[in-house]
């Protein structure tokens, strides 16, 4: 009976006010209103943004995009309803292109989100300066120096030739995505065996990557490091490769060279902010692969005349655009290199030759000093300077990423429609970023040279164009802005049940390339969908490319068969 009268302690007390909490009618009401206006105000401003914009003609629709979705419900029931195979095969396309579509859709929300847009880059800025933190693509170094993950990746991790690695890398798609072919050695030995049959010599150039020239520029551990670092299947890879085809394969292996060349010299061989290596490293392994070529690839004499000018340019670099910074904050300023410009006797800049007897196939390596939209000059790349140190003509086809298969699938699309890329070629050179051989898709794909055949695709001929709506049948996804180190990307497009005003198309599709991305800001192109009905202006893609605008460089989607026909170039039309 005492203990049932004894007043609570301070300890009992407290636990029994912290279980209780008095709230006023009236402040509850508050904080209610203030927890609803914070979840409605986002979407709320949002809205008002997008019907802004497009009533401003900044976007193609006033309908806000978070209603975009629904676009993808009847395509997905038409496939239901009309596809083809059975039941089961019906209602397993149509859950993968809404998968796909959804996947694609909560990506477009976030990007287009005025709060990330807002919020963004003063949080990355702070997160860069003060703390030294880059994002999911670029890793902040020493010094001011960036470095871009997949390349950290293939000196990181595993060896990309184990058999666990290439179980999981071909296991990796998913309902929209078709898993990657993972293993290099088969690609590339089957493409060099295609090339032997018509007497041609592959070579390939495995470009390495800035973690392993520079590691020191990352951590202190490597300072005075005299090897290049290398994924532990490296060896295996040459090694198969040597077995595979007993000789006919030739490896042009730079790293060692330029880690002895920067140990020599002192000066750095890749750009500070930038995933490419500088000028001078490039010349020099330019100037290497010339010796390397004439040693292994007896070619005929024909020689030609190139002269080299000096010139100086200057950008922040790829990876420091990837960390998406404010516009005003110079955390990462403007690297200055000196470039050399090949030219003519005549004083023409270098182009391509088609009836040369030497084939470059090359991505961004290739391109970074060649293609000015990559802000580093023109004229002065890979194929350039190496014309240069042979004093002899090049073709080239070189596209700023996926070098594992990009360059390889043009030239396979070129043959399948009868014009013979490798005419009169000796020698194949491969040139790709040695991370691809950890992260690159080796498809395998057929070179075998087919006769034209005819086609129902519209063909616009050069110096005309042609005001068209049509149907998508099929449209290739737009990389996230700032998730790749190229800020332009092309979309393809399958456009179906053409029209123009006049009636008198005789096609009724066309494979067209428009914009996807211009300077890492998505196009209206970008947000089109399959099924849209859409109004376009097109041009001759051909043509576009003669004018040497250098688009047949930047990276685009891929149709499969659909680009075997003729490409019109499109661009959106409001007439």
């Amino acid at each position: 009976m005492a203990e049932r009268g004894r007043q609570p302690g301070r300890e009992q007390a407290a636990q029994r006010e912290i279980g209780r909490t008095d709230v006023s009618k009236a402040t509850a009401w508050v904080l209610v209103a203030a927890f609803l206006g914070t979840i409605f105000a986002v979407p709320a401003v949002q809205h008002v943004h997008e019907i802004r914009a497009g009533l401003a003609r900044r976007r193609p629709t006033a309908r806000p995009q978070c209603y975009d979705i629904f676009n993808s419900v009847p395509v997905a029931g038409k496939v239901l309803v009309h596809g083809e195979g059975s039941v089961f095969r019906r209602v397993f396309d149509a859950n993968s292109l809404l998968l796909r579509d959804i996947h694609r859709y909560e990506d477009a929300l976030e990007d287009e989100s005025l709060l990330r847009k807002g919020l963004l880059p003063p949080a990355q800025a702070v997160f860069t300066g003060l703390l030294g933190v880059g994002n999911e693509q670029a890793h902040c170094g020493r010094g001011g120096w960036l470095f871009y993950r997949p390349g950290m990746d293939y000196v990181t991790g595993p060896g990309f030739l184990e058999p666990s690695q290439l179980a999981k890398r071909a296991e990796s798609g998913s309902e929209w995505r078709p898993a990657p072919q993972p293993d290099p050695v088969e690609a590339i030995a089957g493409f060099a065996a295609q090339l032997a049959e018509r007497g041609i010599t592959l070579i390939i150039m495995p470009t390495p990557v800035k973690p392993m020239i520079h590691p020191e520029k990352y951590s202190r551990r490597y300072h005075g490091f005299a090897r290049a670092l290398q994924n532990p299947s490296y060896d295996e890879f040459t090694r198969r490769l040597a077995e595979r085809l007993g000789g006919k394969l030739v490896v042009f292996d730079v790293a060692q060279m330029l880690v002895d060349r920067k140990l020599k010299t002192g000066e750095p061989q890749f750009l500070r902010a930038d995933t490419h290596w500088r000028p001078g490293a490039m010349e020099f392994c330019a100037e290497q692969l010339s010796k390397f070529v004439a040693r292994h690839v007896p070619l005929p004499e024909r020689r030609t005349r190139w002269k080299r000018r000096p010139a100086v340019v200057s950008n922040r670099g790829d990876i420091a655009t990837m960390l998406n910074l404010p516009k005003d904050r110079a955390l990462f300023p403007k690297e200055g290199v000196r470039t050399h410009q090949v030219f003519t006797e005549q004083d023409m800049a270098w182009r391509a030759d088609e009836s040369a007897d030497v084939l470059l196939l090359g991505d961004s390596f290739s391109n970074v000093y060649s293609f000015d939209r990559m802000g580093w000059g023109f004229s002065a790349g890979l194929a350039e300077q190496l014309s240069y140190y042979m004093q002899r003509r090049i073709d080239r086809i070189v596209r700023n990423d996926d070098g594992a298969c990009a360059t390889r699938a043009v030239l396979s699309r070129q043959l399948a429609t009868g014009r013979d890329r490798l005419a009169g070629k000796k020698v194949v050179i491969w040139q790709f970023a040695i991370r691809e051989l950890a992260a690159g898709d080796w498809k395998l794909l057929d070179m075998t040279l087919r006769p034209p055949r005819p086609s129902t695709f519209l063909e616009v001929a050069p110096g005309r164009e042609t005001i068209v709506s049509g149907v998508i049948a099929a449209i290739t996804p737009v990389p996230r802005p700032y998730s790749k180190s190229y800020a332009d990307y092309i979309v393809a497009i399958h456009l179906t049940e053409l029209e123009d005003e006049a009636g008198r198309l005789k096609a009724d599709q066309a494979a067209v390339y428009m914009w996807g991305m211009r300077k890492n800001v998505w196009t209206e192109a970008a947000k089109f969908r399959a099924d849209q009905q859409v109004r376009v202006r097109l041009t001759s893609w051909d043509e576009l490319v003669e004018k040497k605008t250098g688009v047949d460089k930047i990276n685009r989607g891929d149709l499969g068969e659909v680009e075997l026909e003729p490409i019109c170039w499109g661009e959106v039309t409001q007439e």
